[in-house]
């Protein structure tokens, strides 16, 4: 059943919404957007349905999240290509005899929803992340199953979403196409009560281009890192839709916000760090992001949130630039941060409500 509050933010006037933003993602604007990264992967096994509850309950305005196509057509959530051993376990084959099995090393676009959910992707810490929560037996998840479980926690339909194609365009064979992505995510999002708070992000930008094109009204966010700005012998890099960066006028920090306006994106992501020294207090370090990116994009009428912002010393930086939200892998902890400089947070969800839905729907994944 629809909320009254939820009946309510659709009825206020669109008109009063900048391009690309729906009332309900203006109404919540007014926080700023801490997002979850792959739920929080900091504090919980990422991209599960533990990370995304407990993302829910430390304050998270926005669940930043990718998206992977199976075999069988499938949108799971999920960040990798492959399934990796540092992440996941096989657990037996999906039937007797599976010549594919052992799953664990394979592309998901190889592999079924079925394979996949055999996986326990929930049992093992990354070496990066001590603090990281583990769920053991946990499987991935179906988008639409994450977006079912948020209807459950949320019933006021308050969260907002950054979701991710994972779309590799330097080899093609490992995932699904552009077209795949756009037309298998976009199916889901309409037909979600979470349509008017899904902004549609990806490193390579044809899937922005080609959305844009299906439906305007999905607000897109372009992803960007040094990496995707290495050229090749023709001048473009193939993660940039044909943009050429050289053709702006400006340094590398000023072009990034011109070519993704160029595609009509209404927010820019770069990466925070352009160096392997992360820390701004050091000599070596190099940022991205840098503060002629943040206000060129804001000049063209883009947001910028930055990625993936785990120091301290880097967001304050960034706040005082006036990024207008941050992905981190520590939204509790970069929530305390945007309250102490005070900046409006959302509010948080109750815990015993999150927790009881996350275990209802673990209970239903259960083999």
């Amino acid at each position: 059943m629809v909320s009254g509050l939820f009946l309510s933010l659709l009825v206020l006037p669109v008109v009063f919404c900048t391009p690309g933003q729906y009332p309900l993602q203006q109404v919540l604007s007014k926080y700023f957007d801490v997002q979850a990264h792959r739920g929080g992967r900091g504090n919980t096994v990422e991209s599960i349905l533990p990370a995304f509850a407990w993302a829910l309950i430390d304050g998270a305005t926005t669940l930043e999240l990718d998206n992977g196509i199976t075999k069988d057509g499938e949108v799971i959530v999920w960040h990798d290509e492959n399934i990796i051993a540092e992440k996941c376990q096989d657990t037996g084959p999906a039937f007797k005899d599976d010549p594919e099995f052992p799953y664990v090393g394979k592309f998901v676009a190889n592999l079924t929803l079925a394979q996949l959910q055999t996986l326990d992707c929930g049992s093992k810490r990354q070496i990066n992340f001590p603090l990281q929560s583990v769920y053991p037996g946990v499987r991935i998840s179906t988008l639409k199953e994450l977006f079912s479980f948020a209807e459950c926690a949320d019933p006021d339909f308050r969260i907002l979403w950054n979701i991710e194609s994972k779309v590799n365009p330097v080899s093609p064979n490992r995932t699904r196409s552009p077209e795949d992505f756009v037309t298998k995510q976009h199916q889901i999002f309409v037909n979600s009560p979470y349509r008017h708070s899904i902004t549609y992000q990806s490193f390579d930008w044809r899937t922005l281009v080609t959305m844009k094109a299906l439906d305007p009204s999905i607000p897109t966010a372009a992803l960007i890192d040094l990496e995707s700005t290495e050229t090749d012998d023709n001048g473009t890099s193939p993660w940039l839709a044909g943009i050429r960066l050289d053709s702006f006028k400006g340094d590398l920090s000023v072009q990034v916000a011109s070519a993704a306006h160029a595609i009509d994106a209404d927010i820019l992501s770069p990466a925070d760090v352009a160096s392997f020294v992360v820390d701004p207090t050091l000599p070596e370090y190099v940022p991205f992001t840098t503060r002629s990116t943040v206000e060129h994009a804001h000049d063209l009428g883009m947001l910028v949130k930055p990625w993936t912002v785990n120091r301290l010393s880097i967001a304050e930086q960034l706040l005082d630039w006036n990024v207008d939200g941050i992905i981190t892998d520590y939204p509790n902890m970069m929530r305390r941060l945007v309250q102490q400089r005070n900046r409006p947070v959302a509010p948080k969800y109750p815990k015993k409500r999150v927790l009881e839905c996350l275990n209802r729907h673990l209970k239903k994944a259960t083999p």
